[in-house]
Formats: structure tokens, sequence, C-alpha cells
């Protein structure tokens, strides 16, 4: 019998028959090893793990253990809850796609009869854990394009059939467990048996191919485990999220609402969130102005030709508004950069002006599609602590370093970590190749001579220029796009911005765009989750609420009151006539850092008694003790 060579990633190999399997190396390993084997990569393509090997190839066994092995095992999942929901509503129901995705998957169904509910999904857990238990086989089979387009329209798939129609393949590839047959690329489980943790978490609308023109169809998601305790956990992270919604906080708290009569994705701020986003743009002012950057600002809207000469009609338009102004055509800015280009171009500019560092709270509009639209994490109108570094090459290192410390700083000022990963040219895309080549090295070298890790995304840079995408992670690790660092070497150009160099030569700068806490909507969406509306001391919209005991005192308190906001102290008071009790829980409701509790004995001593909302008593202090006390925890931050 013909023997094959295999080439594990350790430097071994192993020699097993013609046509064996990634199954067979793993129990010629150990039957450990093959127990927890679900795909491999074999040659560096994704196979099954029964995918037969006919000659010698290098071979890398995917466990659970790895984050390519869950994805595997929670694609297989999707396929699971299709094929339950089949078992269950028949005809009544069409596939479409259920792709693995953060944290879970999901499948859309397309049910013109039927609406999915929460209720239902226990029995469809019910009939996927039946369905699991009968440890059937997954079998991937190839067939030819016209013979899987019959399969479908037999068993009336519409929704298949169109995706096989579209595909440029001769043959693909199905995959079959028991009655029921999916369209895939793979890899999948060997087995139904290997799913044994998973759970429906929501169901929500989802046009077909993203296309709000086409059908809309009902999209369940869910999420598995390879073990009942993982997905406990995850479960209890979940509800945590849930507790911590920033559209349910944003109510309670009194933050702010959205209002069909405005618009969809459009905030209205109350006097709270309003406060608490000042309190956060004159923090973003000094911290800019600390660096040497200048404020400026730009109009709403810019004429059209403008956006055609910076390439964002042709590239970017469909994510624009425009109106017409005197017969003239207009567009409503979704970035800041033109108008910053503008402000370099006003004049002529020598090598000893720069690097010009111009920085713009710039509130900006893109449209964005209904289905996306997500409180305050996706709006159509926010505001951008943007900034565009102008430079010459030879600065370029710098202020890209430069920036990274300040995002660094202002992070570490809210206590986030984050991971970074470098996005690179689009397909859709303008500027030369060795632009983009000299901008994304310089994005390398300035993380790799600053020690910072990162990953490579590929093809998901700018139009313009590829950029540096930092992703926060919250207090239950989640993971959000905030900063970004983009270098951009084409709209320079496009813009003909030049300065006088040493030489008495013109010269073109590079121009940096960035923005550090990103959307201001966004990031306030964030930390409201991060910290459960429980903001600190130094980014309260309130700071204390002023409570007394009985009415004897409500003359004190008010002139506490006085005292403590002429020294600026964000303070409100509560002087009704209820019980202490219930006073301290509604501010405690309201997530107030302190209660200032004035009672008879505070009224005596000319003292307030504090308390956290934590519950912890601080010991009495005067009024102005207090403001030094707030102004002490403050200056901790900033």
């Amino acid at each position: 019998m013909t023997q094959v060579r295999v080439s594990l990633p350790d430097g071994s190999s192993k020699e097993i028959p013609q046509g064996g399997t990634p199954l067979d190396v793993a129990r010629s390993i150990g039957e450990g090893l093959a127990r927890q084997s679900i795909a491999a990569r074999l040659n560096g393509q994704l196979v099954d793990v029964t995918a037969p090997i006919g000659e010698d190839a290098s071979l890398e066994l995917i466990t659970l253990s790895s984050a390519e092995g869950l994805e595997i095992y929670r694609h297989s999942a999707a396929h699971l809850m299709a094929q339950a929901v089949k078992s269950l509503f028949g005809a009544e129901v069409q596939v479409t796609i259920g792709p693995a995705i953060e944290n879970g998957f999901y499948y859309d169904f397309y049910a013109e009869n039927h609406t999915f509910s929460p209720e239902e999904f226990e029995t469809i857990e019910k009939k996927m854990a039946e369905l699991a238990a009968a440890d059937l086989a997954i079998v991937r089979e190839e067939v030819s394009r016209d013979g899987a387009i019959q399969i479908f329209k037999e068993m009336g798939e519409n929704y298949k059939v169109e995706l096989i129609e579209d595909l440029p393949n001769e043959t693909v590839s199905l995959y079959r467990q028991g009655d029921f047959v999916d369209l895939c690329r793979g890899p999948h489980l060997p087995s139904t048996k290997f799913l044994k943790a998973f759970k429906l978490t929501s169901v929500a609308g989802a046009y077909w191919r993203g296309d709000e023109r086409k059908a809309m169809l009902q999209r369940i998601y869910a999420t598995a485990f390879p073990d009942k305790k993982q997905l406990k956990s995850y479960l209890a992270k979940l509800e945590e999220a849930r507790k911590r919604d920033h559209r349910k906080l944003g109510k309670e708290l009194d933050l702010f609402s959205f209002n069909d009569e405005a618009g969809a994705g459009l905030v209205i701020w109350h006097p709270k969130g309003a406060l608490l986003r000042t309190i956060l743009e004159d923090f973003e002012r000094k911290e800019h102005l600390k660096r040497g950057y200048d404020i400026v600002m730009g109009p709403q809207i810019l004429r059209t030709e403008l956006w055609k000469t910076s390439g964002h009609y042709e590239n970017y338009r469909e994510n624009m508004y425009f109106t017409e102004v005197d017969e003239q055509s207009y567009g409503v800015k979704p970035m800041n950069c033109l108008a910053h280009m503008l402000v370099y171009k006003s004049r002529m500019r020598s090598y000893r002006d720069l690097p010009m560092r111009l920085f713009e709270l710039g509130t900006v509009h893109r449209h964005e599609k209904s289905g996306v639209l997500h409180g305050l994490l996706r709006v159509r109108g926010f505001t951008q602590d943007d900034a565009h570094i102008l430079c010459a090459p030879e600065q370029l290192d710098g202020e890209i370093k430069g920036v990274l410390r300040f995002v660094q700083d202002v992070m570490g000022i809210f206590g986030f970590e984050y991971e970074m990963e470098v996005s690179t040219r689009p397909e859709k895309s303008i500027g030369s190749d060795a632009d983009w080549e000299r901008a994304t090295q310089a994005l390398m070298n300035a993380l790799n001579d600053s020690g910072l890790p990162y990953e490579v995304n590929e093809g998901d840079g700018a139009f313009y220029g590829p950029k540096i995408d930092i992703k926060l992670k919250d207090a239950l690790d989640r993971k959000w796009q905030c900063a970004t660092i983009q270098c951009d070497f084409t709209l320079p150009e496009r813009f003909e911005l030049t300065y006088v160099g040493s030489d008495g030569e013109k010269h073109r700068p590079v121009m940096v765009h960035r923005v550090i806490l990103g959307a201001i909507e966004r990031f306030i969406g964030v930390l409201i989750e991060h910290f459960a509306g429980n903001f600190p001391l130094w980014i309260s919209p309130v700071q204390a609420t002023i409570v007394n005991v009985t009415d004897n005192q409500a003359q004190y308190a008010e002139g506490v009151f006085n005292t403590l906001r002429a020294a600026g102290v964000r303070v409100q008071k509560d002087l009704r006539n209820e019980k202490l009790g219930f006073k301290i829980r509604e501010a405690q409701m309201e997530k107030v850092p302190y209660m200032l509790v004035i009672g008879d004995k505070e009224l005596e001593n000319g003292t307030l008694a504090p308390r956290h909302r934590s519950g912890k008593n601080l010991d009495p202090m005067t009024p102005d003790e207090f403001v030094r006390f707030v102004q002490d925890e403050c200056s901790q931050y900033h």
C-alpha cells in the first residue's frame, strides 16, 4: 500500500496509507488528540478531519481549544439550528445563510406566514438537542453546480438556488446530516454529537443580502460552546450586558432619547447627557491644546465639487446626504478632513510651519441603513474628536508615535485595555500602490518601534489610506472600535497641498487623519456600558445629591447647595418631604456618586455626612472640605 508523509507543525512527520485522513494522523499520535480534533489545515487549506490525504502534505490539526476550532463548532451549530427549524416548521420556512460570528452564530430564515418569537426558542433548542444526541454524521459532498441547483429547487429552497446561480464554480460543496442538506464551503464537525451546549438568544429582522429592496428575513441569533460550564459563564455575561445596555440606562438616567418625529439615528441629548458630553469635550480640548493642536471649525456643508476632488463622491457618496443651495449641489460632510485641508491651503506654508495639527470636535452625518442603527453605537449624526496632522514625510514617524502615546494616555485615564490592528488597502480605493505601501509601512514601523503588538486586517482600510484601528475592551471583555490613525499620501496630492522646504523648493506634505475617542456618541455608549452607568466622579454629570432628614435642615441644605455649586461641584438637592431612606435609594438608582445627608447634628456642627453610592459612609466634612475632597478625587484622572 502506498504511504504518504505528513509533516506536522512541530517539525515531526507521520507516514499513513494514501487516502488516509487527518483523523488517522491524530489517532497515530494519541486517542486523546483524535477525540479533540474536529478539522485540519492541509497544505494551508481548511478541510474536514475526514478529508482524504492523497500525497505528501503539511498538516495542522484543529481542536476545539483554538479560536478557529470554536468558529467551526459554531458554524456546525448554525446548521444544527437550521435543521431543527426545518424539522419543526417544514416547507413553511426557507433557509438562507448561517455563519459563525463573534461569540456565536445566526441563521436567516424566510417565513412568509410565521413570525419567530423568543417563546419558541426552548422548542427549537429541544429539537437541536435531539438531533445532536442522534450522532448524525456530517458528510461533505461535491456536486455539479447544475446538480446542486436541481437539489435545492426540488426542496423549494429558492434562496439557496439564487446563491448557487451566482457562484462561478462548476462544482459546489454540500453538507448532509440526516435528512438535512445545506450549501457550504465547510469544514464542519464530523458529527452532531460534538455539539454539547448551545442557546438561542434573540431574533431580529434582516434584509436578504443586506439590500432593503429585497425580502425581509428573520435572523435567529444563538451561541454555542464546547461545554455547559463555558456556556453558563457566557450567558451570565450576556445577562450582565443586558443590565448595562446603554439604551436602557440612558433612559433610566435621563441622559438622551430618540424620537421618530425627529428621525431615526438622531440623538436628542437631555440636560444630564449634554453635561456629560460637555465634560468629555472640555477634557478633549484641554488634552489637545497640551499636545500642540490648534482648534479649527469647518462648515456643515461643502460644494459637491470638493467631494469629487477628494474622491468621496466616487467612493463614499452612498453614505452621504446632498442638498442644493442657489442651484448648486452641496454635500453634508461625513468627515472633517476637507475643511482642514482648506485651512492649510489658505496661505503658503513653509517647512517651519510643520507639523500642523488641526483639531475639531466636528459634527458629521452619514447615511446608515435603518437596520444597523443601534442606540448611540450606530447613529446618523455624530461628533468626532477629529484631527488632521499635516507634516513633512520625515516627520511622519514621530507624529504617528505621538498619536499612539496620546491614545495610550487617554485610554489609561478611562481604564480601558485595547488591541490594535493595521487595516490595509481595500478594493475600492484611490492613490498609487507606492503611496499605499509607504503609508502602510509607516504605520507598522511606528507600532513596531513602540513595542505595540497588532494584527493585520487585510483590505479594510479607508479608501484614501491604511489605518491603525484601536479596539477597546470593556468590563465584559467586549471589543469596541473607537480610536483610529490613518496615513494619507493621496488627499494632499489631490488638493495640491505644498510647503516650501529648506531647499526653497515646493514639497508635498503627508496627512495623518486620527480620532482618539472617536464618535463622542459611540464613546459615551461604551462608557455607559463599561461603567454600568456608575461613572467616575470626574465625569459624572451629577457628583452629589444633598438630602435633608426633615424640613428643619432645609435652609442650611440650601446654603450648602449654593456653596458647593459656586465651587464647581456638580450638585443637586432633594429637599422633598419624604423619608430619608427613600431619597437615598432614589439617588442610588440615579447612580449619583455621593449622597450628602444633613440632619440636626450636621446643622448644629456646620457639616454634612457623605455616603458613597456603594453604601459606604464617610466621616463628616464641612462643605469646604467636601469641595477639596471632590477636587482631589477628580485630579487623579486628569
